[in-house]
């Protein structure tokens, strides 16, 4: 009997135990969802009422929106920043169109400028200011075109003269100094000025050589440049251009041109240190002499010869 009526007392304890941790939860979960519930009335009286919203718009009103996407400041007239990929897409999509459309202008522009990397434009910085001309060129900054060089004056000068020497190649060749566009996409300024000296000194490079614009011509000189100037893009030109080339255009370049392009790159005196304004009147050949250039076989002689060896083994067959 007493075992029973403990056991009977120890189940009412264990029920009334459950019951109780049932009401403690029920209780808690009410007092919960009723705070919730005042909560959620409360604010919907405000919404209703349009407070939430006014104090909403004086909090929004207080914030400054700023934009996802901001460009830097140009750094010089003219100038347009691109950020880091930008660039990379600009060399890329360049070096595609400059490959399979050489004669456009645009592309070889873009990767010009896209390809003329910091590093290589600070070393021809301090190669300029380590040279009294160099120095000169960077403080007063010339600019060259048909006005500035008066290219009448030009071709008054003697034959032999460097400025007569240029004239006559542009006339030949057909093109101005005026074509050359103005630097844009490079951030330093005077990196920019020597980009843009680097550029419209190209044409001097092809009068002092003799070369013409013509494809081999071009390449011939953009390995002169990279072998004297360092400029990446002319040595891209001269490791991918020839791949499109004929067999003959290609054994031209490979066993004339190219060696030539090379020794007289690598022994002669820094190009980009020339202030050619200042010495039209000098003899081209003595200039030559001075900055050790050696002139290349006459390209258009050359084409002109094989162009007549096709012809007669023609007739001959």
């Amino acid at each position: 009997m007493i075992g029973n009526r403990i056991a009977s007392r120890g189940s009412l304890s264990v029920a009334n135990l459950s019951q109780t941790r049932q009401f403690v939860l029920t209780a808690a979960v009410t007092a919960i969802g009723s705070l919730l519930f005042s909560e959620n009335n409360r604010l919907a009286s405000k919404m209703e009422e349009g407070e939430l919203h006014n104090k909403f718009n004086e909090r929004r009103s207080n914030v400054v929106d700023k934009p996802l996407f901001t460009r830097p400041q140009p750094n010089y007239p003219g100038h347009i920043p691109l950020y880091t990929y930008e660039k990379l897409l600009m060399f890329v999509g360049s070096s595609i169109g400059s490959f399979f459309h050489p004669e456009r202008n645009e592309f070889i522009v873009a990767l010009g400028e896209s390809s003329a990397i910091s590093p290589i434009l600070r070393a021809l910085q301090r190669k300029m200011l380590a040279d009294p001309t160099g120095r000169q060129i960077l403080r007063e900054r010339p600019r060259m075109t048909s006005t500035s060089l008066d290219l009448e004056y030009l071709r008054q000068l003697p034959t032999n003269s460097i400025g007569n020497t240029y004239v006559r190649w542009l006339d030949r060749e057909g093109v101005s100094p005026d074509t050359r566009v103005p630097v844009r996409y490079i951030d330093d300024e005077e990196l920019a000025y020597i980009y843009q000296r680097y550029r419209e000194c190209h044409d001097f490079y092809h009068a002092v050589t003799g070369l013409p614009i013509i494809i081999e011509g071009e390449i011939s000189v953009k390995v002169f440049e990279f072998m004297n100037i360092g400029m990446p893009m002319s040595g891209l030109g001269a490791l991918f251009a020839p791949l499109r080339l004929k067999k003959s255009q290609k054994e031209r370049l490979y066993n004339i041109y190219y060696p030539w392009a090379v020794k007289s790159g690598l022994n002669s005196k820094p190009l980009i240190n020339v202030y050619w304004e200042n010495i039209l009147e000098q003899d081209i050949d003595e200039f030559r002499k001075e900055m050790g250039i050696e002139t290349p076989p006459d390209l258009r002689n050359l084409r002109k010869a094989y162009f007549e060896k096709l012809k007669k083994e023609k007739k001959i067959v």
